[in-house]
């Protein structure tokens, strides 16, 4: 696998910036995506998540998300139908994703990424 990073990043979000500011200072090859603006595929979102260890992609939805209830996600369990709704609604994605070869972890707390080197 190669040693470049990505972060999945929400430049609104508090915790992403923090996470970021992390993996910058870190140094090392960095591909920042604002995933708000590029949203994952839904095979992207297959994929990461097996690299979270997640079982199901309710484990990495954000629950306190408007769009969460308004959707009645919490009953859902479709899969392809949560994954859909996390690239339709981008916001629905627990935040930030750092993944790092073969692995991923979500920056909550932010320092909790640096255990990917």
């Amino acid at each position: 696998m190669t040693d470049s990073t990505i972060i999945w990043h929400n430049p609104r979000c508090s915790k992403s910036r923090q996470t970021l500011a992390l993996l910058e200072a870190r140094g090392g090859a960095l591909d920042v995506r604002d995933y708000m603006e590029d949203t994952p595929s839904v095979a992207e979102l297959k994929a990461v998540m097996k690299m979270l260890g997640f079982a199901s992609a309710h484990e990495w939805l954000r629950k306190a998300e408007p769009d969460y209830r308004e959707l009645g996600l919490k009953a859902v369990e479709d899969e392809e139908a949560l994954f859909k709704a996390m690239t339709k609604f981008p916001k629905l994605i627990e935040r930030p994703v750092v993944i790092h070869g073969d692995k991923a972890m979500i920056g909550r707390p932010p320092e909790q990424v640096l255990e990917l080197f």
